[in-house]
């Protein structure tokens, strides 16, 4: 059992929220036959992402609805200095407390979340370290693999 309280009370026990994630294609060295353009990797990346939110459960979080209705869309990257297209996704999902949301917010894909219900919640000072705690740890986990990422190029 969670320590917050949605306002309205213990009937919405789950935080609903709408998240959207941008998936990455990167320009691959093109051959002369069999190369893919970033549009067609971006695509690729998000139904392999979403192939996953599919089949494999997270634990605190439901999933009740995947948007892919939006338009893949190409920018420039200052740090790769290339062109880079991004697939977007918005997922609709219920989520046992504010921690769980953490899986999906600290994630590199992350773009934007619109909490749906409850319209307010009350944290408990508990809930809050361990939010804390856990926003730290997933910060570490991500300065870690961008150091690995980037020292081994």
């Amino acid at each position: 059992m969670s320590d917050y309280q949605a306002v309205e009370g213990p009937a919405s026990s789950k935080i609903r929220a709408r998240i959207r994630l941008d998936f990455k294609g990167t320009a691959r060295s093109r051959r002369i036959f069999g190369g893919k353009s970033i549009e067609k990797a971006a695509e690729e990346a998000r139904e392999y992402n979403v192939a996953m939110f599919r089949n494999i459960p997270i634990q605190g979080l439901t999933i009740n609805d995947i948007d892919l209705g939006m338009e893949v869309y190409t920018v420039f990257d200052d740090v790769s200095n290339a062109e880079c297209a991004y697939a977007p996704v918005v997922l609709d999902v219920s989520a046992d407390s504010v921690e769980e949301l953490l899986k999906l917010v600290t994630r590199e894909d992350f773009r934007k979340i619109e909490i749906l219900s409850p319209p307010q919640l009350m944290v408990s000072r508990y809930e809050l370290e361990r939010l804390f705690f856990r926003l730290s740890e997933e910060m570490r986990h991500y300065r870690n693999y961008l150091e690995r990422k980037y020292n081994l190029r």
